[in-house]
């Protein structure tokens, strides 16, 4: 079975949107755009707690009232051998012909001015234009009995988790077992007889019988007895941590501890269904409480472990997506709409070896709304420090430098492009030596034209490879350069970083570094950078970003 498709129409702040699914989404975007409001989407249709409630007038769009909220979910059950296929298929029933190779799963809410409310009705089937409506049991609806959403917040409460669903978790089947509770039993009435026994309350039978027959006399006498009786066996039972080579138990007192072990008891509690239904977790903020490390590990399990084979997640972490593979990234604007711009995102073959280092780059990036992309890190840490005295928070104004380690632009600005995030390339203007030839081909043109998809730039051979020949070939081509940066956002250096650097600031770099700063600059390049940049001034950097040379940092900044 596989998540398709979800449409929204006049449900909170998503007026109408279009969005394609996959098994494992994630949610990204600042606060308050609709995170939360597209995980209720998916509650509404697929959980009965939510659904029970209702919906009211703030449920709906602008408060449109003359207009029906509408929720529709596609499905595919194409694969007849997959078991929640089957399981999809044994309930739907007459609502499902065999031919059908997708399920359609609709929720209608009209509001209701006389009751205040929008009831909400759920149809489902394999035709969309022929949909039946669903049977309903009391608050459940046919689709109950074989969807099973975990709902995990982003502030869980172990203790009530642990208390609401004990009996679910704990069972006592074991012969053994009853000889226990026959032995609690009688530990329970020694207990009551002996707290009968006590000499207070002896004392308190031998005055108060006397004083009744002044009342009445009936030659009665007054006993206590108590009655403690077992009638919540697990009413009180708390979880505790104990480590393996310590007898203490210690309380589950830091949210930290408290959240892991929350989602371990989430796991027991989906193996609990997962044979007969099945399982939609639907996680909000996973990374509250929880150190970097933790959250890497957490990444880990929701990406990798089949038991979130259905996933829906929602952050603001990039940690939290350190592991994913095959997953669906949806980016929610701050425009509080969603982009139809959702891309299907599978970590390429060719950086499985790397897919942590790409993935914690981009993981970053995706968080942003303007990504400067550059060569490696030597760019990355020159710029960051001339943002940083340009506007020191300007990473909490949605701007991030990130390194390709190379020239291995093109996986990075595909995914940023599908998701809507602008994003700027400054790349170097290379050239490559050409075998059994004395000519060099202008790598750094070709670069452009690749990332473009066109032939702009001209890439015939040159003679020779020196500062002076990238110079020449810049300046003759400088118009459509500069026609490139403007609708492509893509950034040609005259040379390479240093030598592009020493044209904007040559006189400081001979003074904070000798003679030959390009020199010094490209012997151990980031070392040396970050020597260069401790002494770099705010005056430094403020040439530096107003440089035609460096024009990539207005661009991403303004």
């Amino acid at each position: 079975m596989k998540f398709e498709n979800i449409k929204i129409k006049n449900f909170r702040n998503f007026e109408d949107v279009n969005i394609d699914l996959s098994n494992k989404n994630i949610f990204f975007g600042l606060n308050d755009v609709g995170k939360t409001n597209f995980l209720y989407a998916l509650r509404y249709i697929f959980d009965k707690d939510v659904r029970k409630l209702n919906l009211i007038d703030s449920d709906f769009h602008n408060k449109q009232l003359d207009k029906v909220i509408e929720i529709i979910v596609t499905l595919d059950i194409t694969d007849t051998t997959c078991t929640d296929c089957q399981k999809l298929r044994a309930q739907l029933k007459g609502a499902l012909l065999s031919e059908h190779k997708k399920v359609f799963i609709k929720l209608e809410a009209k509001y209701d001015t006389q009751e205040m409310l929008a009831l909400p009705i759920l149809y489902w089937g394999g035709d969309m234009e022929h949909l039946h409506e669903m049977k309903q049991r009391g608050y459940l609806y046919e689709l109950d009995y074989v969807f099973n959403v975990i709902y995990i917040d982003s502030y869980v409460d172990l203790h009530a988790l642990f208390k609401k669903n004990v009996n679910l978790l704990i069972k006592n089947e074991s012969e053994k077992d009853k000889e226990i509770l026959d032995d609690i039993q009688g530990t329970v009435d020694q207990l009551n007889t002996h707290i009968s026994s006590l000499s207070g309350i002896k004392e308190f039978e031998k005055r108060i019988a006397p004083e009744y027959e002044k009342f009445r006399n009936e030659g009665i006498t007054v006993s206590v007895k108590s009655e403690i009786a077992v009638k919540g066996l697990y009413s009180n039972i708390i979880p505790y941590i104990k480590q393996d080579d310590d007898d203490n138990l210690y309380p589950t007192a830091g949210e930290g501890r408290k959240k892991l072990l929350a989602y371990s008891i989430f796991d027991l509690i989906a193996d609990e269904s997962a044979e007969k239904k099945i399982n939609l977790f639907l996680v909000e903020e996973p990374e509250n409480h929880l150190h970097k490390s933790m959250q890497i590990a957490l990444s880990q399990i929701l990406f990798t472990d089949n038991k979130y084979t259905y996933l829906f997640v929602s952050t603001h972490s990039p940690f939290v997506l350190y592991e994913m593979d095959n997953v669906n990234l949806i980016r929610i604007y701050s425009e509080r709409k969603i982009t139809s711009a959702s891309t299907f995102y599978k970590v390429p073959n060719n950086f499985e070896k790397n897919r942590k280092m790409l993935n914690r780059s981009l993981a970053e990036a995706i968080f942003a709304d303007r990504v400067l992309l550059v060569e490696g890190p030597s760019e990355e840490i020159l710029f960051e420090k001339v943002l940083s005295v340009i506007n020191p928070f300007y990473e909490a104004d949605g701007i991030y430098v990130l390194s390709v380690k190379g020239i291995g632009f093109e996986t990075y600005f595909t995914l940023l492009d599908k998701l809507n995030i602008l994003n700027v390339i400054k790349t170097d203007n290379d050239l490559r030596s050409v075998s059994s030839s004395k000519n060099y081909s202008v790598l750094g043109f070709s670069r452009c034209n690749n990332f473009i998809g066109e032939k702009i730039l001209p890439t015939a051979r040159i003679s020779e490879n020196t500062v002076e020949a990238k110079r020449k070939l810049y300046h003759e081509n400088i118009k459509s350069l500069d026609e490139i940066r403007d609708k492509y956002h893509i950034y040609l250096s005259k040379v390479d970083l240093e030598n592009d650097l020493d044209e904007a600031l040559h006189d400081k770099l001979v003074e904070y570094l000798g003679d030959s700063p390009v020199d010094y600059l490209q012997d151990s390049k980031h070392y040396h950078m970050v020597k260069l940049i401790e002494k770099l001034s705010d005056t430094d950097c403020r040439t530096i970003y107003k440089h035609y040379n460096f024009a990539c940092l207005k661009e991403v900044f303004e």
